[in-house]
């Protein structure tokens, strides 16, 4: 009886042992397949990483044509004008020129019309004609200026007229035109005997 004891007693013994030997076996499989996961994902997170932080090829070659393209446009619009040389003159700038007419020499603007002056106005003065008399004598307005190839005898100014428009003068008396005339027209020259045309001589053109 006590060796049959003994041997169940054995038997019983070798049980245990193999069912915690399976069960360790079982664990430690299950601990080498987790780690095995937990690797494989860092691996393909960092191989994701790096994909996505390296640009292609093809993308780094347009971002350098953009930048080529918009640093040629720049230097493009940076360049100076092909006409920079020329000088033009102030907005606002009166030409006044040396014209041949019906009655000899004469002053005039440059678009060929001729200037008078009003026997009723002041040296220095502001123009005494206006109202109804500036709608048949309009004032000649702007920053006077000589035309390059004429050199006048007197000199040019200006004087504030009515709306404090600038009038242009001649030797302190403000000009005008006839409107309704032609270019080159002296016909308001006399008329009601205080309009005149300014009269000049041909040695007032350069080179004449």
């Amino acid at each position: 009886m006590r060796k049959s004891g003994w041997t169940v007693a054995t038997g019983l013994g070798s049980l245990v042992l193999l069912l915690t030997a399976c069960g360790g076996s079982s664990s430690s499989s299950s601990s080498t397949a987790s780690d095995t996961a937990t690797q494989g994902t860092a691996v393909s997170s960092a191989s994701t990483g790096s994909s996505s932080s390296t640009s292609s090829p093809a993308s780094t070659a347009n971002a350098q044509a953009t930048s080529s393209s918009s640093a040629s446009k720049q230097t493009a619009e940076g360049q100076p004008s092909s006409q920079a040389g020329v000088t033009f003159p102030p907005v606002g700038t009166t030409f006044l020129i040396v014209e041949h007419s019906n009655l000899g020499w004469v002053m005039a603007k440059a678009d060929g019309y001729v200037v008078y002056t009003y026997g009723k106005d002041s040296k220095g003065g502001a123009p005494t004609c206006t109202g109804s008399c500036a709608s048949a004598w309009a004032p000649v307005t702007g920053m006077p200026k000589p035309g390059p190839a004429d050199t006048f005898p007197g000199t040019f100014g200006q004087v504030t007229g009515a709306g404090g428009q600038k009038v242009v003068t001649y030797d302190g008396y403000p000009l005008y035109t006839f409107v309704g005339a032609k270019p080159l027209s002296t016909k308001g020259n006399g008329l009601d005997g205080v309009w005149h045309v300014i009269k000049l001589s041909e040695s007032d053109i350069s080179g004449a």
